[in-house]
């Protein structure tokens, strides 16, 4: 009977270990288990060469659709590679309103070309540096994909590759030579850090996009920063930011220094010049509350009607471990609300 009994104990007992019923108890790596996939992440692999490939592409052939990149970004590039080009307004020592560090960045990376190519072949450097751009791109939307197939799986990674690689807005900004375009490239990084759970280097990179690219971007870091500073490790995340944040400041006024002549900060006075007053923003033109979703709706179409709808959806139906990835949506809120109520609208 003993013998028996015993026997009984050791079949029963694995019987028991019940798992849990309701799905949304299980967490991410269970859920893909139950699901027959489990470890069936996207990789970098692919999406790469997806994403290489659209922005090789968009390099060869996107035409410059901004007025500000030839005259605020190309001319000045084109003055640091070959001592020669135009100087708008904003590039006055009276007005100094664009960093040169931004622009020294890329300087740098144009520079093997220019000396490889020579003075005679400066569109093939031009051409060269819009590769760079793509690849920056690449890197930074391919690290997003594989973060959000990590934490939520590969149907919501694959749907995000399609939208990347397909829609027009992402075919025009990802190779386009402005500081909003840098900013979000440091935005997805640090989009795609929160989501690996590296909350210290998601705040980081996301200061370097501010600060280094188009310091309005700072409505697309708030939440990253805030959603950080709550769920991290506060004094780490905290002093990350910090220390980068001075670190580029730094940098930014000596270069400015050198190339204005005098002690400025490019950063502070194109804040204080569009925010403070004296901006005069209407005088290039305005545009009604809805232009932002109607250009969007053109640039993205679906892919922003499920933006938008993300909300009130997670909202409905209290899916688990929503949190981050409703922080790194939130921004497509914050941007339209805050830009569709200023009169002048650009950087679209």
């Amino acid at each position: 009977m003993a013998s028996s009994s015993s026997f009984e104990l050791r079949h029963r007992r694995p019987q028991s270990t019940a798992e849990p019923s309701d799905p949304d108890d299980l967490t991410p790596q269970q859920r893909k288990s139950a699901n027959g996939e489990p470890s069936m992440e996207i990789g970098w692999g692919i999406p790469f060469i997806v994403l290489i490939f659209a922005r090789i592409v968009s390099a060869r052939s996107n035409l410059i659709h901004d007025c500000d990149e030839t005259f605020n970004y190309w001319e000045p590039l084109h003055y640091l590679l070959y001592k020669s080009g135009f100087q708008t307004w904003e590039y006055s020592s009276e007005f100094s309103l664009r960093s040169y560090l931004y622009i020294l960045l890329h300087a740098l990376a144009a520079a093997p070309a220019s000396w490889w190519f020579g003075v005679e072949q400066k569109v093939r450097v031009f051409y060269f540096l819009r590769l760079i751009l793509g690849l920056a791109s690449t890197i930074s939307e391919t690290a997003l994909i594989v973060a959000v197939s990590s934490k939520y799986g590969r149907r919501l990674a694959i749907s995000t590759l399609l939208l990347l690689a397909f829609t027009s807005g992402c075919f025009i900004a990802s190779t386009s030579f402005l500081p909003s375009t840098f900013s979000m490239y440091a935005i997805t990084l640090a989009s795609a850090a929160l989501l690996f759970e590296r909350p210290a280097l998601s705040v980081s990179v996301a200061a370097i996009g501010v600060l280094l690219g188009w310091p309005f971007s700072i409505l697309t870091a708030v939440p990253l920063v805030i959603y950080a500073l709550s769920t991290g490790n506060f004094k780490r995340v905290f002093w990350s930011g910090a220390i980068t944040s001075i670190g580029v400041m730094v940098l930014s006024v000596l270069t400015d220094y050198y190339y204005y002549g005098r002690w400025t900060s490019s950063v502070l006075n194109l804040l204080l010049y569009n925010v403070a007053g004296g901006g005069g923003s209407h005088l290039y033109g305005v545009e009604g509350p809805l232009f932002y979703l109607r250009n969007g709706f053109n640039n993205f179409n679906f892919a922003l009607v499920f933006a938008l709808l993300f909300f009130p959806i997670m909202l409905i139906t209290k899916k688990k471990d929503s949190v981050p990835l409703t922080v790194v949506v939130s921004p497509v809120y914050l941007w339209l609300t805050f830009m569709s109520l200023q009169p002048h609208k650009e950087e679209s």
